[in-house]
Parts: structure tokens; C-alpha cells; sequence
């Protein structure tokens, strides 16, 4: 693996190791554990804190395959502790009328606390359920999940999308069922996908909540008509805003109540893959907080009364990492080629700069709130050179339920991987499991990987 330009599997062992040493020192903030240190880790990624305030102690598991050559994983968790984990295989997906993602999507479960997982094999000529969408765990026992893609209903403004259920802790799924979206001005036919084919669909993303009156709410991305602002790297993609749907009848029809973000000057693709959850504890309980990515730096917002207003959107910066912080990699970049061995261009801002993406968030039991997020130093070149130190999967850690995030884990450095991630808290209070991938598209080998976090408070 080459590390700062300097081509040494030995040196890429001493600095894991030394990694290593320096996360699970007093200075770091880390505790030492058998687990974390056994070969198994040693020989994968090595955990780094980057930022610290002294006030938790984290703890990690062993690095293990979740789906095999899967990218982009997304979890489900129930109440037992099973976790259900999705992501794309490198194969391709059985016809359909319906819209449905271009790769195959394999689906793997695990019972036994993240140890094993088990390959849930698709009903013959079926796609399945994209999880994309989100899934809970209702009150009353049921696992819903929703199928990412609202595509056009029979009038204007109308939306079909897909549920799924289970009443037997994912033994059995039944569905999908057909449920109804009622979206006034929603444009379904205002762009391309990012690789320029037709996507007519709007995109059901992350989270979805059971509020304290039963109702349900999630967010999706998307146009409404007069959206027409073009992706600064893709022209026929239109950038997209984020959205919030409620449901009072458990996911069977659903209303728009709000435009949570808009903003056609932000980023490169305005925003998108939003994240949702709610806080249940300190002075904001009841805040709904909203994460999501523009292509550039991630935005956040938060609505105080139950998603019907929303502040205007912020920047959110985790440990420093500022994508714009062009002048600390550009040297690093200078004798750099882009896919076509041309020089890449030092006075151009869009190749040199990078982007935070596909956040996850979530409230754990006890309050505290766990973002997971991936950098990509640069954007675009990350994918020809990705062993900058910044490129890779982190987790950030909050005690003041989202005002500041003074702990920040870096999970992975200098390695290919998509960036996207996934996370779940287990049966164990303020013990997480997160997912992401190592390799990306056209990369072998490829694997969706995930490992346990354990986070102690100190007293």
C-alpha cells in the first residue's frame, strides 16, 4: 500500500502499529483492550482518534466481512440485536418494470452480535428491498423498511413507493406493498442520474422515526417543479433539495409536510442523502436534526417543531476536516495526473478540493448522538490516489446532543473504499456497530467490512 508516496509493505506495518500505539495511549484518549489488540486488527485498519476532550473512552472490535464484495453498506437493527446489513455486488439485477438500482444488491443478517453473518438469498427473478430507504423497529414489534425509489404515481404530485414487514424479527418478509406518497409539485422527470441515464424517481434516504403519537416521519431528495440548477459536474443532473414525509398509519400513505434544505448555489449537487434523527434528551428534547451532503462540505438543520419549520442550513466541520483546505494537499498533488495523465490543474478549485458524503446519525440510549461520515481528499482524484491520510471512514461523537463534536474517530486512512457507511446501536447501551466498505467499482478486492465501537464514559 503506498503511503505518502513511499512504497514499503514494512513501513506500512510500522505505522499501523504505530497508529495503533498512539490510539490506545492516555494522550489519545483511548483504552486499551484484548480485542484491540489482537492480530486480527494489527493486520487491518487501525482506529485513530483525531480529535478528544477526554471525557469517553472507546474501545474496538475486530474488523470483519459483512457482504462479501459488497460496497455502500446500509443496517437495520431490531430489538434482539439482530442486525440486517445491505450493499451492491459487482453483478447485475434481474429485469424490472420498476425501477431499481444498476448493480445486484446482496442482503447478509447476523444474530450473534456481528460475529457471523448469513447471506439472505432473493426470491427467484426479484430484486428485493433496497434499504436505502430506511427501516425500523415500530413499538408494537413490527419491522418496517422502505424501498429508496418513489416513482411516478397516476396524477400529478402522486408517488408510489414500496413496503416491506416482518412480524417475526426478520425470519420472514412479507410484501413489497404498494404505498402512497402525496407530494404537491413534486417533479419527478427533472434530471438524469449522475452518470447522465434517466431517473425518474425521487429517493427515500437513511432514517425513518416513530414519533412519540405513533406518527412516522423520513426524509427523501429530490426536485419540485422549477428545480432546474445544474450539477456542477454532471449538466443534465439537476441538483436536488431534502425533504420531510409523514405517515399516521404505520407507512401505507404518506404527506409531504416540508422543504427541510434548498439550495441551488450550495455544493455540487445542491442537497441530498439526508440523515434524520431525533433528540429525546437535554434542553432541545423533541429537536429534529437533519445531516446531508451537497458534494462539497456536509450542511445540517434542525426543526423544533416536529418538521413543520427548519433553521436555515449550516456547514457542519468535523476535527477541522475542511474539504476547502485546498493549500494542505496541493503539494502533495503537484506531480499528480488525472484518468487521462494530464497534470492536474492547481487553479482549479473543483480538482483539488474534496467532499464529506453519505452521512449516518444516530441518538444511542443513553443520549448520546454518533455521526458517521466519509471524506474523500480530493473528490475526484481520490479514486486514482487515495492514500492521503484524510481519505477515509470516521465517526464523530456528541455529549450535547449536536452542538459540538469534540470526539473524532478515524476508522480508515489511505485506503480505497467508497466512503459510505453505516451504523446501529447493539444490545449493549453506547456499543455500535459500524459498516463500510474496502475497495470501490472495478476494484478487487472489494468487501463491505464493519467492526464493534464501544464507547465508556468517563466519570
Amino acid at each position: 500500500m503506498k503511503k505518502n508516496g513511499i512504497n514499503s509493505s514494512s513501513r506500512r506495518n510500522f505505522l499501523q502499529k504505530t497508529a495503533l500505539l498512539a490510539a490506545l495511549t492516555p494522550k489519545q484518549l483511548l483504552t486499551p483492550t484484548p480485542e484491540a489488540h489482537s492480530q486480527a486488527v494489527l493486520d487491518g485498519n487501525v482506529p485513530e482518534m483525531i480529535e478528544a476532550d477526554g471525557r469517553l473512552r472507546l474501545s474496538f472490535g475486530e474488523e470483519v466481512t459483512v457482504v462479501p464484495k459488497g460496497l455502500q453498506p446500509y443496517l437495520l437493527v431490531t430489538k434482539t440485536g439482530t442486525l440486517v446489513a445491505q450493499a451492491q455486488l459487482p453483478e447485475k439485477p434481474f429485469p424490472s418494470p420498476r425501477m431499481h438500482y444498476s448493480a445486484a444488491l446482496g442482503t447478509y443478517i447476523s444474530r450473534d452480535d456481528a460475529k457471523t453473518w448469513t447471506n439472505i438469498p432473493l426470491k427467484p427473478g426479484e430484486n428485493g428491498l433496497n434499504l436505502e430507504g430506511g427501516g425500523l423497529q415500530l413499538k408494537d414489534g413490527t419491522l418496517i423498511a422502505l424501498d429508496t425509489y418513489i416513482t411516478p404515481g397516476k396524477k400529478d404530485g402522486q408517488g408510489v413507493g414500496q413496503l416491506y414487514t416482518s412480524r417475526d424479527d426478520w425470519q420472514t418478509v412479507e410484501g413489497p406493498i404498494d404505498v402512497h406518497f402525496d407530494l404537491p409539485g413534486a417533479d419527478f422527470y427533472a434530471s438524469k442520474d449522475d452518470g447522465g441515464h434517466p431517473h425518474e424517481a425521487l429517493r427515500l434516504h437513511r432514517r425513518i422515526l416513530e414519533m412519540p403519537n405513533g406518527d412516522l416521519l423520513t426524509t427523501y431528495y429530490g426536485w419540485i417543479k422549477g428545480d432546474r440548477t445544474p450539477s456542477t459536474y454532471m449538466p443534465t443532473m439537476m441538483k436536488t433539495r431534502v425533504l420531510l414525509v409523514r405517515s399516521t398509519d404505520k407507512g401505507k400513505n404518506w404527506k409531504l409536510v416540508s422543504t427541510i434544505a434548498v439550495g441551488p448555489e450550495i455544493g455540487t449537487e445542491g442537497l441530498d442523502e439526508p440523515v434524520i434523527t431525533r433528540i429525546s434528551k437535554g434542553p432541545n428534547a423533541g429537536r429534529l436534526l437533519c445531516l446531508m451532503r451537497t458534494g462539497r462540505e456536509l450542511r445540517e438543520s434542525h426543526s423544533d417543531d416536529n418538521g413543520a419549520t427548519w433553521s436555515p442550513h449550516q456547514p457542519r466541520i468535523f476535527a477541522g476536516l475542511d474539504i476547502y483546505r485546498t493549500e494542505l494537499w496541493v503539494d502533495w498533488l503537484r506531480t499528480r495526473t488525472d484518468s487521462k495523465g494530464k497534470l492536474l490543474d492547481e487553479t482549479n478549485p473543483d480538482e483539488l478540493r474534496g467532499a464529506v458524503v453519505d452521512p449516518d446519525l444516530i441518538e444511542l440510549r443513553s443520549g448520546l448522538l454518533v455521526a458517521a461520515f466519509g471524506v474523500r481528499v480530493p473528490q475526484k482524484a481520490c479514486w486514482k490516489y487515495p492514500d492521503h491520510s484524510w481519505n477515509g471512514n470516521y465517526l464523530a461523537i456528541s455529549q450535547d446532543h449536536g452542538k459540538t463534536w469534540p470526539n473524532v474517530v478515524r476508522l480508515t486512512s489511505g485506503v480505497m473504499t467508497t466512503h459510505y457507511m453505516a451504523i446501529e446501536e447493539m444490545r449493549t447501551d453506547n456499543k455500535v456497530f459500524v459498516s463500510y466498505d474496502l475497495g470501490a467499482w472495478g476494484k478487487n478486492p472489494r468487501n463491505s467490512v464493519g467492526r464493534t465501537v464501544e464507547i465508556a464514559i468517563k466519570s
